[in-house]
């Protein structure tokens, strides 16, 4: 893969839900995503999928089933996939911008 800049600016949003949306970079068996939510946003299930990123703006806020941690900007995170992790996020502020990097 050669390596190349990713102009965010130029790429679509994507509606992913009500209060959700993102824009993202398929790189092989990774994607980058910039995603931005409102309280608005909840998430119906669990995720658990893996997520590693920063919070761009804003405070994100992450239920781990009933163990709730706080992410606020400039804040990084990690979060493995499995069900051991299972997590709902939520905006805690009126806009989180968050950018991640995720397996595709």
């Amino acid at each position: 893969m050669q390596p190349d800049a990713i102009d965010f600016a130029s790429l679509p949003w994507q509606p992913l839900a009500a209060g959700a949306r993102c824009k993202a970079v398929r790189l092989g068996e990774r994607q980058l995503r910039l995603l931005e939510l409102t309280p608005e946003f909840v998430e119906p299930d669990w995720c658990c999928r893996g997520h590693t990123g920063i919070v761009l703006e804003g405070t994100l806020e992450i239920d781990f089933r009933g163990r709730v941690v706080r992410y606020p900007q400039g804040c990084g995170l990690s979060i493995a996939a499995g069900g051991d992790t299972a997590h709902k996020a939520r905006a805690v502020t009126a806009l989180v911008r968050l950018f991640l990097v995720e397996d595709a």
